[in-house]
């Protein structure tokens, strides 16, 4: 089973109650591995490596906690990047060969 396959419409609800349940001591932030477990829980199958991008990304004060906002504006990210790579993986092999050019367009042309 593809990472993508399992396409689940996230809503702002989802999300919500998917942190919040995460977040178990309502400090309104989770860590690394609260992060990986609530997107897995959305069907997203990626690597160690790529949550330590995001949460290079998205831990604001260095402390390896992402806030609430910033756990939306990831999710939103990861759905809308994965279905354009979706749209351009016609094999649904989790694989796309496009240039440096058709990349520029892919990321530039989807709204996020």
């Amino acid at each position: 089973k593809q990472w993508y396959q399992r396409r689940v419409a996230i809503t702002a609800g989802d999300w919500q109650n998917t942190f919040r349940f995460y977040d178990r001591d309502n400090s309104g932030s989770i860590d690394q591995n609260e992060l990986q477990t609530a997107i897995a829980s959305f069907g997203f199958s990626l690597s160690a490596k790529f949550y330590n991008l995001i949460m290079l990304k998205f831990d604001r004060d260095g402390s390896r906690r992402v806030c609430f906002d910033d756990f939306i504006q990831c999710c939103v990210i990861i759905q809308t990047l994965s279905a354009a790579f979706q749209r351009k993986d016609t094999n649904r092999n989790g694989w796309i060969q496009i240039n440096y050019e058709e990349f520029m367009e892919l990321v530039f042309s989807t709204k996020i």
